[in-house]
């Protein structure tokens, strides 16, 4: 896929902002972070996913003249400004938490530090790619999840919202755990395995289904997974499948991955009954996949009931998040900087606690339980704030502030989580391959506690406030109350 400039992928009033903020000649620096306050689907946690998108769009930030042509042709930008944007570039600092990392509501999963003008224009696209694809992996997460270490494969182009949304959420797909995809241009982009079948039409263009599955079995010896629900399951499409196994062992043909798939009727019954059968017939390494609108729910109960299923082929439920079809991230002004180089905090109010913002220049340590390598807690921290793991640390709930804990020194660990991407307008960060962030994914996920991880009523992981941030943002609401 050739890079698209997307600069104009804004909603309209981040460049009426721009035009006022140029008209005003307002070039302060200033800090945005892009956070989210809920996690998706009821879920105990997050997958962030989207950073490379990210990168590219920051990397071709530029409006060329058709650009500058359109917004000529609305009447409401000036030649000043329009003339201004024919060089504009991307000049301030970007720090991120890396795609495949488990994050929680409040944190930043971006930071930007750049000119106002700058920082303003990048909210809608950096929204909206960073909202879709963390969506997109923490559904693929949920449900790998659910399949309790069964390959589960991404199935959803057909049925995703547009080619986009198919390919960048097949790539956030195999990011939360998928092993592969159907999308055969996800897998050239992004180095993935691609994977699939036939379908019900292969069966149906010939005379009976002996004859598509021995053509099938013929082309395809080596990964021969035969869809036995065209017609019926257990008197037609099993025995037709155990009949061309035999004759491909008669005929010693190698059968390294084999088996049947399932897209249709009581999967739990059918799986069974049809598990019995190859066993019967000695095909005990015959894999049995299904399909038929899966999510997590399905999986799950498929799996309480005992269903023989060992691969699962998830569409529509995950490459759209049915349930949850939003993410919910926001994109909020946290500090500006004076004339004497220093950030001055800013925080938004709202009569919605949650709402309130956390002001001032940010990072984030996540903190480990030393034993077992869990995740305690979150801290939310200004930059500069040093912490040592040889001290005592207290952590506290930054709105129920009586909840709090003490960690002993030597029993917990410390690591910072936002990296720089961006400094002074230049990529100093290599995304890592899909497969790569895939694999470091899995670990994040094994940092957290299976009681974070279960699917309905999670237990929630806190992300507290260091003590300095806390205190200014005491004062922030103490001054602002005063002076209403």
């Amino acid at each position: 896929m050739s890079t698209m400039n997307l600069t104009l992928l804004t909603d309209f009033y981040e460049l009426t902002m721009m035009q006022g903020y140029f008209k005003n000649n307002k070039t302060e620096t200033v800090i945005f972070d892009a956070f989210y306050r809920t996690n998706p689907s009821g879920n105990g946690y997050a997958i962030t996913a989207g950073l490379d998108q990210v990168i590219d769009y920051i990397k071709n930030l530029r409006f060329v003249t058709e650009d500058i042509a359109y917004l000529r042709s609305l009447s409401i930008f000036d030649e000043d400004f329009l003339a201004y944007l024919k060089d504009f570039r991307f000049s301030g600092d970007i720090y991120a938490i890396p795609e495949g990392t488990v994050v929680f509501p409040r944190e930043p999963l971006i930071k930007v530090i750049a000119p106002i003008i700058e920082a303003q224009l990048v909210e809608t696209a950096i929204l909206t790619i960073i909202n879709h694809q963390s969506l997109i992996a923490t559904k693929a997460a949920r449900v790998v999840y659910a399949a309790k270490g069964d390959g589960v494969m991404e199935f959803g182009l057909r049925r995703a919202q547009g080619p986009d949304a198919g390919i960048y959420g097949a790539r956030a797909a195999v990011i939360g755990g998928c092993i592969g995809t159907s999308n055969v241009l996800a897998g050239q982009l992004f180095d993935v395995p691609v994977l699939g079948t036939h379908a019900h039409s292969w069966i149906m263009s010939f005379s009976d289904e002996y004859s598509a599955f021995q053509k099938y079995a013929k082309l395809y010896p080596d990964k021969c997974i035969l869809l036995v629900d065209t017609y019926d399951t257990l008197k037609s499409g099993v025995p037709n499948a155990i009949k061309i196994f035999d004759e491909m062992k008669a005929n010693h043909i190698p059968m390294p991955y084999y088996g049947i798939r399932m897209d249709s009727g009581d999967l739990a019954y059918l799986s069974k009954k049809a598990r019995k059968m190859l066993d019967d017939a000695g095909y005990y390494d015959a894999v049995i996949a299904a399909s038929s609108d899966l999510d997590e729910y399905l999986i799950d109960s498929l799996k309480t009931q005992r269903a023989a299923i060992s691969s699962w082929g998830v569409g529509t439920n995950l490459i759209t998040s049915k349930d949850c079809p939003a993410f919910g991230g926001v994109y909020k002004l946290a500090a500006i900087m004076n004339e004497n180089q220093e950030f001055i905090p800013k925080i938004k109010l709202s009569e919605n606690t949650e709402k309130i913002t956390n002001p001032g220049n940010k990072t984030i340590y996540r903190i480990y339980e030393k034993d077992t390598g869990k995740i305690k807690a979150d801290l939310i921290s200004l930059v500069g704030e040093s912490f040592s793991e040889d001290e005592d640390l207290m952590i506290f709930d930054p709105i129920e502030t009586w909840k709090k804990t003490k960690l002993k020194a030597g029993t917990y660990t410390l690591r910072e989580i936002l990296e720089p991407v961006f400094k002074s307008g230049e990529c100093i960060y290599k995304t890592p391959k899909v497969m790569e962030i895939r694999n470091y994914c899995a670990q994040e996920l094994d940092t957290l506690w299976d009681e974070t991880k279960r699917l309905i009523n999670p237990h929630n992981v806190y992300v507290d406030l260091s003590d300095q941030l806390y205190q200014m943002k005491a004062e922030l609401l103490d001054k602002m109350s005063l002076t209403e």
